[in-house]
């Protein structure tokens, strides 16, 4: 056993881990103890290595990479940096910082190295708080009910909280593989001779299989022209749940153009993965062109992500200005390579809505569900349905009779 390291660095080194597990790395005590021992070994001479010991420790995934780059320069004392941070926490000190946009990862990370220090001055500093419950329930129904574009500043706040809150279901079913299972049903007449090899041919206990279980893959397409802006920026917060939650889920945007939005929304700071996908994304709140779109994703993407019975999410509102013959041709080709394609309208929000525009009698025909997505009563409806069959009240053909 060594001596233990002198001075304030092991402490420091704790506290750091304490700043990393804050803004929302796994960094467990193990993981500390792993890097007190690299500390202890002597070995850690220059800035660089230090550095790069603590980056192989604590970091496990590669979208930590930048939050812990920018944990480690304000915490071990990069002058810049800190100015920023303190600026962005307390904005009653007006010294300038730059110009440089402040990066969301900043925000939690300022969260997590001030929480103690505004936790004891809370309990420094007790005040009275007083809770008016009146209507508490009713109005959280209203905000539940309330149409996302009708939202204030502050309520969509709220939203954004109650969309990270949501339980996602999943719907699993069985495949025609197998996978080794003490219960199983089946005798693995295989995996038993070759144990029985192994014991030199004595007796051994018979080895079982069931069958293997798995979900669906999931892609989704997302409108994000200017008629569908206000619902679809909400929307991105439900798929950055959705995507975080399951590991077979595809994410595209398109207006104009198509654009894979997947690996930004991989990111497990939410305000990180909007930046990150608003820097993507070229055509924001512009024209739209489904039929266009459709085509670049039948012809670029659907034989890498459309496999094993694929679901399709599609939301769009379905106001196709181009080709109607195009559009009719590229749903029938999506229809054919996909499981079940759900369509999420926005415009089900009024209730006299009819399927009269040239472009949603068109898109109708291939969709299996049709649902509304204006709302938080509707996203939760969603989040309950991807574990679900389809229920009688969105069949698509209910709208075509109709109209």
């Amino acid at each position: 056993m060594g001596e233990s390291p002198s001075g304030k660095l092991a402490a420091n080194i704790m506290h750091f881990a304490r700043v990393l597990r804050g803004a929302g790395l796994p960094v467990g005590p193990a993981s500390v103890i792993d890097a007190l021992d690299a500390a202890l070994s002597g070995s850690l001479r220059t800035r660089d290595e230090f550095y790069w010991t603590l980056h192989a420790i604590l970091v496990k995934r590669r979208e930590h990479k930048e939050i812990f780059d920018q944990a480690f320069h304000v915490f071990w004392k990069k002058p810049k940096m800190l100015e920023q941070l303190m600026q962005l926490m307390f904005q009653q000190i007006t010294r300038a910082a730059g110009d440089k946009p402040k990066d969301p990862g900043f925000r939690r990370l300022a969260e997590a190295m001030f929480d103690q220090k505004d936790a004891q001055s809370r309990r420094e500093k007790p005040e009275a708080l007083e809770l008016d419950a009146t209507f508490t329930a009713s109005a959280d129904d209203i905000l539940r009910a309330k149409d996302f574009e009708q939202m204030t500043l502050a309520e969509q706040i709220q939203a954004k909280e109650a969309i990270a809150r949501l339980r996602l279901q999943r719907r699993e079913f069985l495949t025609r593989r197998f996978q080794p299972d003490h219960a199983g049903a089946r005798i693995d007449m295989r995996r038993t001779l070759r144990q029985s090899l192994r014991a030199g041919g004595h007796m051994i206990d018979l080895a079982r299989r069931a069958p293997k279980i798995r979900q669906r893959p999931l892609v989704v397409l997302c409108d994000i022209s200017g008629s569908c802006s206000s619902y679809s920026r909400m929307f991105l917060h439900f798929l950055h749940g959705l995507v975080n939650d399951r590991t077979d889920v595809t994410v595209f945007l398109f207006g104009t153009r198509l654009t894979n939005i997947t690996r930004e929304l991989q990111h497990l700071d939410v305000d990180e993965s909007i930046a990150k996908v608003s820097s993507a994304v070229k055509d924001w709140s512009g024209g739209t062109r489904i039929g266009a779109t459709l085509r670049e994703f039948n012809y670029k993407w659907a034989r890498r992500v459309l496999t094993q019975g694929a679901d399709v999410l599609l939301m769009t509102d379905g106001l196709e200005r181009d080709d109607i013959v195009q559009l009719s041709q590229e749903m029938q080709r999506l229809r054919r390579s996909t499981k079940k394609i759900v369509w999420l309208n926005p415009l089900l929000r009024f209730d006299r809505f009819e399927a009269k525009a040239s472009g949603i009698r068109v898109m109708m025909p291939y969709v299996d569900e049709f649902r509304p997505v204006h709302s938080l009563n509707s996203l939760s409806d969603l989040a309950e349905a991807l574990g679900k069959r389809a229920g009688p009240a969105h069949d698509p053909r209910k709208w075509l009779k109709a109209a």
